[in-house]
């Protein structure tokens, strides 16, 4: 009989946000498959858990995922956890899951800490609908590449940015969408020292040009200006209708069908039809 593997988020600063849920499946785990087990031990030694570790992170993760899923298939429970917040999401989890689930392991994730919502929550920007883009890359083409496939996008975008690499990644995310584009730059979350600053790209490109930049970021950044849709004309309408009868449509189906594609009444439709002799 297999066991299971279960997902346990863990502080992303403040130890007193481990939940009792949490700090009981740890407990109760037969190993830890940890990102950094020196980090992880930290947080077992401060609750008073003694487990086995076994390291797992992305330069092991091929021989390692083997090793822990076999031990999840002879009947032992693992808990995966990363250095902070929810294990799977931009780290190395993603693919223990992927494992997992290809060979039937149910996989049991518990809520917790997670600094993308967390950043998201408090930035003042839309929180309706947003995706999480996570660590841009090093390369500078790579991370151009990657903006400018967001140019259009209007959903509110979020990031992970380490302080070396800030100011560079916002000259950059200026250089795609604009001075004037609205971020939330959310520092340290949960620690002593969180901070968040709301500005522009091109007011938080100066301020930390002067104020060089500490701690772990995440960074919310507000969505393009939906496009206004181009209002169809008369002589589109026509010309959509003679379309769709030259392919074998019915004159009356045309015009249907064009004033639903357009969004145009039906009469407006007829008449551009009519006067084109479509």
């Amino acid at each position: 009989m297999s066991g299971m593997l279960y997902l346990v988020p863990t502080p992303i600063g403040n130890l007193g946000d481990i939940s009792l849920r949490c700090r009981e499946t740890l407990e109760n785990a037969d190993f830890i498959a940890a990102e950094d087990t020196r980090v992880t031990m930290k947080l077992l030694n401060h609750l008073g858990i003694k487990k086995n570790l076994v390291s797992y992170y992305e330069h092991n993760k091929g021989f390692k995922g083997n090793v822990i899923l076999d031990r999840i298939l002879a009947g032992e429970t693992c808990v995966l956890v990363s250095d902070a917040g929810s294990p799977a999401i931009s780290d190395p989890g993603e693919d223990l899951v992927r494992l997992c689930a290809e060979n039937g392991i149910t996989v049991c994730a518990i809520p917790g800490p997670c600094a993308v919502i967390t950043g998201l929550s408090i930035s003042g920007l839309p929180t309706g609908r947003f995706c999480f883009e996570g660590f841009l890359s090093t390369s500078k083409k790579s991370r151009n590449e990657h903006l400018e496939s967001l140019i259009n996008e209007t959903r509110t975008m979020i990031f992970y940015e380490a302080p070396h690499k800030l100011v560079n990644t916002l000259v950059d995310m200026q250089g795609v969408f604009g001075p004037h584009r609205k971020i939330s730059l959310c520092r340290e979350l949960t620690k002593l020292h969180e901070e968040v600053v709301r500005t522009t790209l091109a007011e938080a490109i100066e301020h930390y040009q002067q104020t060089p930049p500490k701690g772990e970021f995440v960074l919310v950044v507000e969505g393009a200006a939906p496009k206004e849709k181009e209002t169809a004309t008369a002589e589109d309408a026509a010309a959509r209708v003679a379309q769709l009868v030259a392919d074998g449509m019915s004159r009356k189906d045309a015009i249907k069908q064009t004033a639903k594609e357009l969004n145009l009444p039906k009469n407006v439709v007829y008449d551009a039809a009519l006067e084109n002799n479509a």
